[in-house]
């Protein structure tokens, strides 16, 4: 059991060398860095295209969506997927993009290796105008530096590491929050609703991060950590785990022995049933658990876990149990969801995606063409006040292409359902202390 403290690493700035014949290619600054690196040059840009008209109409335009559809994060994958999917059902019912009808080529990929190969392949064999992502933020980081390097549109829906943005690109785009305001909320949900709710000061309050050793969750911990000394709150212990462990019983131990009030989780789909069969073989639990990552919305997670899971509070994305005033459409988009999977869905990740989709396919619409300039532009010029979407989310990019107006929300799992409870705006209950009840 080691104690971790690392920090976010920012890629490295990259220029985009798009738009030129091939021989000219041969010479541009990106070109040259590919080929110094021993890599392969990135694949021409598709060429823009511009609304269909007559005969044209039939074309489809070929849209990349890059998830992991096998693997320990196929559920999350595929859930992401399913809210493109509607997204592009629904612009395709509206006449499509630019007059085309649009087709989804999808990707799979579960790590960086096939992140890079299948946005080559997406952006080669199935010439692909742009590609959506969401999954793993390592993913998303190897993905759409291939994609800047082609000058290839990418729209990331779900990952939500601080660095994707932070590189400079100039045709990234992600609709999600990010990792810095999902672990912030999870932190200030102790002072601002935990400590109110069980008339505690803050302060005494015993808070434990637990985080499995992937580069996602220690950067999640680092930046939970970073928040909670900003808050001046208790932090006794940072505790990391080795991937694929079989036993948290050391980890539950040691948080025992500390006396954790609050213990805030980021670990992988398996880790969590551990986590809470580990607690009741060791007949403990603390106060709370907040999760932060994606298996912690999942229905799945709820019925592998069972009874014990109620009352467990997580810091994600919108979940469709919402308060509709501030996410209008969001009982429409679980409707269609229904109709179409025929099962309601399985967590909100769908959500976030439908509405980031339809935020990017609008742009691409203003923009009146594929070309990645007059895309950027359309992006940067998007104006949707906070609560017009049905994630509550409103649109509007900086210049790194991240979304101003998404935000997280605390939600937490009653009777099998999860449900927004904090910011109070966005609540359909009350917040309960009480963890598995």
């Amino acid at each position: 059991m080691t104690t971790t403290r690392r920090r976010v690493l920012l890629g490295t700035a990259l220029a985009a060398a798009c738009g030129v014949a091939r021989a000219q290619k041969a010479n541009t600054p990106a070109t040259r860095d590919a080929k110094a690196a021993g890599g392969q040059t990135a694949p021409a840009t598709a060429p823009a295209i511009a609304p269909a008209t007559g005969a044209k109409q039939a074309e489809s335009l070929v849209i990349g969506a890059l998830f992991p559809f096998s693997g320990a994060l196929a559920l999350q994958g595929d859930e992401s997927f399913r809210g493109l999917d509607l997204a592009t059902d629904e612009r395709n019912a509206a006449g499509g993009l630019l007059g085309h009808p649009i087709r989804l080529a999808r990707g799979d990929a579960m790590n960086a290796g096939q992140a890079v190969s299948e946005t080559h392949r997406l952006m080669g064999a199935e010439h692909v105008v742009a590609i959506f992502g969401g999954g793993p933020s390592s993913v998303s980081l190897a993905a759409s530096q291939q994609a800047e390097l082609a000058g290839t549109p990418f729209f990331e829906l779900a990952a939500p590491a601080d660095a994707i943005t932070a590189r400079g690109f100039k045709y990234l785009f992600r609709s999600c929050p990010t990792a810095t305001q999902r672990t912030a909320l999870a932190v200030d949900a102790v002072p601002d609703m935990l400590a109110r709710l069980w008339r505690v000061r803050a302060a005494t309050l015993k808070i434990a991060i637990l985080h499995v050793d992937t580069l996602n969750a220690t950067a999640t911990a680092a930046l939970q950590e970073k928040h909670a000394q900003e808050r001046k709150l208790t932090l006794i212990d940072n505790l990391s785990y080795a991937t694929g462990t079989t036993d948290l019983s050391p980890a539950i131990q040691r948080l025992r022995g500390d006396g954790a009030d609050v213990v805030l989780h980021t670990g992988a789909a398996n880790d969590i049933p551990l986590l809470y069969r580990g607690m009741a073989k060791a007949g403990w639990t603390p106060r709370m658990i907040i999760g932060s990552a994606a298996d912690y919305a999942l229905g799945d997670t709820m019925q592998a876990v069972g009874a014990a899971f109620q009352g467990t509070m997580n810091a994600d994305v919108t979940q469709y149990k919402v308060n509709p005033a501030i996410a209008p459409g969001v009982a429409a988009t679980a409707a269609a969801y229904l109709t179409k999977y025929g099962a309601p869905p399985r967590s909100g990740q769908s959500l976030a995606s439908y509405v980031g989709a339809k935020l990017f396919y609008d742009a691409i619409m203003r923009a009146g063409s594929t070309d990645k300039d007059k895309i950027r532009a359309a992006v940067l010029a998007t104006d949707v006040a906070p609560g017009g979407t049905a994630a509550g989310w409103g649109g509007m990019f900086d210049a790194t292409g991240q979304n101003l107006r998404a935000q997280p929300f605390l939600m937490q799992w009653r009777d099998a359902v999860q449900v927004t409870v904090f910011p109070e705006i966005a609540a359909v209950a009350p917040p309960s202390g009480t963890l598995g009840a």
